[in-house]
């Protein structure tokens, strides 16, 4: 094997490490997230649950976090929530898998939610959510490469000496949530790793192993700049939010706006990761009936522009109506999209 051969395999090899150990350290700081939060409603914050449509309502969403990058983070979540009244509230069932280094470590988790619905006045709702997660996180040790593995001048070719530890490790995850709006305003808190789970593939307990709390707080509002026919939906509207997020010594803020004219949606937002600016976020969306569909770009604007310029996100969504329409429900029209 030529040097030169031999240096591209350990650049290679470095930087698929290098992702691994990225993800690792993202995992104990930051969970999986999607720059649509309002288009991933449970996955937000389960208070979320049967807030949909008078019906059901499927979501699903994907992420392709630096694309530019070699095997970086890709992110898939499916869920499905609908009020019933009998219950008093909504239900839901969420899955979530999170891939890094083209598929070196996997993450996947399998949730079920219940939202208890509180009708405090005739204009004013409050849900309450709790959250039961089976979280699993997956390795391939075999694609890892390691020092003791080099002969000069061939490459990888010894075996390792390295111990490697399970392949995988599984482990329940809870969370909670509560939300409070009228027709054109909300505001929502959750918490998501309230047992702040071990997440070791070695199975020790050491101080970082552990899932991190992960506090999110959200708010928002419509304000109408053209009324819609007979009482309607306003033909053209702005709506400002503002989501916050807090894990551990990691803070993020997007703050920004949703522009909805007709069936057509624009948006527009900022995120900041303290202390570091990180992307201007722009969304494109399309309603039609039932059916939503998003496209959103994060042009990033911090110092890892040059090689991570920036992220793709779609998300797509379908609600219906019961036939037999629940008499408590209240549906959240804000954010509307």
């Amino acid at each position: 094997m030529t040097p030169v051969l031999l240096k591209k395999l350990l650049v290679k090899s470095i930087a698929l490490t290098g992702v691994m150990l990225l993800f690792s350290s993202d995992a104990k700081a930051q969970d999986p997230e999607f720059t649509q939060f309002y288009a991933a409603p449970i996955y937000t914050n389960p208070a979320f649950a049967g807030t949909g449509n008078c019906g059901g309502r499927i979501v699903l969403n994907y992420r392709n976090q630096w694309p530019s990058l070699p095997g970086t983070f890709r992110t898939f979540a499916g869920s499905y929530d609908q009020h019933i009244d009998a219950i008093g509230g909504g239900i839901g069932i969420m899955a979530m898998q999170d891939v890094a280094g083209d598929g070196l470590l996997t993450t996947t988790a399998l949730s079920g939610i219940y939202s208890y619905q509180i009708n405090v006045s005739r204009k004013f709702t409050m849900r309450a959510a709790i959250q039961a997660t089976y979280q699993q996180r997956a390795i391939d040790w075999n694609r890892l490469r390691f020092a003791d593995q080099i002969v000069p001048r061939r490459g990888f070719v010894n075996a390792t000496n390295e111990v490697f530890a399970n392949e995988s490790v599984s482990y329940p995850n809870f969370s909670a949530g509560m939300i409070g709006y009228t027709k054109n305003f909300y505001a929502g808190i959750a918490v998501h790793n309230l047992n702040e789970p071990n997440q070791s593939f070695y199975g020790n307990s050491d101080a970082g192993t552990t899932v991190p709390r992960r506090w999110t707080l959200h708010s928002g509002m419509v304000i109408p700049l053209q009324e819609g026919k007979r009482g309607g939906a306003p033909d053209l509207a702005i709506s400002p939010n503002i989501l916050i997020m807090m894990q551990e010594k990691f803070m993020q803020v997007n703050f920004g706006f949703y522009l909805n004219k007709g069936p057509l949606v624009a948006g527009l937002w900022f995120r900041q990761t303290a202390p570091n600016s990180d992307a201007m976020l722009v969304l494109l969306g399309f309603r039609h009936n039932n059916f939503k569909f998003g496209y959103s770009y994060d042009v990033t604007v911090s110092s890892a522009r040059a090689a991570a310029p920036g992220s793709h996100e779609i998300s797509a969504a379908i609600e219906w109506c019961s036939k037999k329409r629940p008499k408590r429900y209240r549906k959240l029209t804000c954010p509307d999209f």
